[in-house]
């Protein structure tokens, strides 16, 4: 015998999507969702508990705090670089791709790149990267001491350069503008202050103003890049054989 249907005064029980199960991964997600909508400010653990319909309580079964949290999504990002085996005759241009990797990933996870600086890389990714970066620097010549200061660096003015490029895309979408029409404007504006600030004062920025104001995001990251490689270079002993470096 059938059940017969509840009178339409009742209150109808209400139906819940199935919880999705915790476990680092989902919490890692959560957050990574969290900090992509709101910013890197927003996360707390209280915030990501809500994000998964649970207390706080529970997500410390998987991540032991804030601090973790931050060092597994600063691993997430360095998931999507891929790092080549040595060849010792191209250890620059090696070096060169793998920064060009890490920049498009900081630069598409913006939030990633600013929680990167106050981050010490220590998951299996971000190890990964590590490892096969010193192995190509170690087997171009480079002293082993250069080398890792090397990377700290890199890593430093990759994340810093997406992390600006982030916070000049913040104030394009803010100004209701596309992005060619308001760099117009503003180095336009710029331009003209530098021009009518006194020659007597600033000959220097006046005569070189051309200068001081040419070339894009990418170009000036591929100058910053091109320094530092050159810099590390500088410190491969004279002869060295770098097949039978590293």
């Amino acid at each position: 015998m059938s059940e017969p249907p509840a009178p339409p005064w009742r209150t109808r029980p209400r139906t819940r999507a199935p919880r999705r199960p915790l476990s680092q991964q989902a919490v890692v997600d959560a957050a990574l969702a969290l900090i992509t909508r709101e910013g890197l400010g927003a996360l707390s653990m209280r915030r990501v508990a809500q994000e998964l319909g649970t207390g706080p309580a529970s997500l410390y079964a998987h991540v032991s705090g804030k601090e973790e949290l931050l060092e597994l999504l600063v691993d997430r990002a360095s998931a999507e670089i891929v790092v080549p085996a040595p060849e010792p005759s191209r250890w620059t241009e090696q070096i060169r791709e793998v920064a060009w990797q890490a920049y498009r990933v900081y630069a598409t996870h913006t939030n990633l790149a600013l929680a990167s600086l106050a981050t010490i890389p220590t998951g299996p990714n971000a190890l990964r990267v590590t490892e096969g970066m010193l192995a190509i620097l170690l087997a171009g010549g480079v002293p082993p001491r250069e080398a890792a200061w090397f990377l700290d660096r890199l890593f430093l003015y990759v994340a810093g350069d997406a992390y600006e490029g982030a916070l000049y895309g913040e104030k394009v979408r803010a100004s209701g503008r596309d992005q060619q029409t308001w760099w117009g404007e503003q180095l336009q504006q710029l331009r003209t202050y530098y021009e009518s600030l006194p020659a007597e004062t600033y000959p220097r920025i006046r005569a070189h103003l051309d200068a001081l104001m040419e070339g894009g995001g990418d170009e000036r990251f591929a100058y910053g890049l091109d320094l530092l490689i050159r810099g590390v270079a500088a410190h491969v002993p004279a002869g060295s054989d770098p097949a039978r470096a590293g």
